[in-house]
């Protein structure tokens, strides 16, 4: 048997520059963040088998799969609508296979698949995240039709993404998170930099909480 070692690389390891980008005085506009040691699941409930996905579901994390783009936060777990009858389970901590924990959730309601690897999380927020979202995304972010809780499956530059605003963070404003394929991580991690220069960016990288 061929020996291997799991290492998790960061999708923005060429891209991510720590610290103070655009606008250099004043206070930064714009927290910035890439989000590190998460799973991420995707789970589609199998043929007749929705009822008992959603009871499954609320039994492990307390809440309910959403019916409509949404995100809702349960015990140790983030649910994210992808689509009719599916949604991603993201949740702390990066293990070699998230997978196998879940089968015995589901109990063969739903098949399921990782995707930990294969998408990059960025969380933003700050005084002028909206005003920088606004320059690349055409989702209204108003309080009114974009509430806390509410997601998109939309595009930024070109790109496929999975949009949805988390509960506010500690400052008080708005925050946002976005899941892309690690493959155009690169290319949107600089859109969105571009985007919030004008305002000041404090780019960091966290582990999930």
């Amino acid at each position: 048997m061929a020996e291997y070692s799991w290492e998790v690389r960061s999708p923005l390891r060429n891209a991510f520059a720590p610290g103070r980008l655009g606008l250099a005085s004043g206070d930064a506009g714009i927290a910035l963040a890439e989000i590190s040691d998460f799973s991420l699941v995707q789970v589609m409930a199998r043929r007749g088998q929705v009822a008992n996905v959603a009871k499954a579901a609320k039994k492990a994390w307390g809440v309910l799969p959403p019916e409509k783009p949404a995100a809702v936060v349960g015990k140790d777990a983030t649910l994210i609508w992808t689509g009719p009858d599916q949604f991603f389970v993201l949740t702390a901590g990066s293990v070699p296979d998230p997978v196998p924990p879940l089968a015995v959730i589901f109990g063969g309601a739903a098949s399921l698949s990782d995707q930990s690897g294969g998408r990059c999380l960025i969380r933003l927020s700050g005084s002028k995240v909206r005003e920088a979202l606004a320059k690349v995304s055409s989702v209204d972010l108003h309080d009114t039709v974009f509430p806390v809780g509410a997601a998109a499956a939309t595009s930024i530059d070109h790109t496929g993404v999975n949009l949805w605003r988390g509960p506010d963070a500690a400052d008080g404003h708005p925050a946002y998170s976005l899941l892309v394929f690690t493959s155009f991580a690169d290319s949107l991690w600089h859109t969105l930099a571009d985007a919030a220069a004008e305002y000041g960016v404090e780019a960091t990288r966290t582990p999930l909480s």
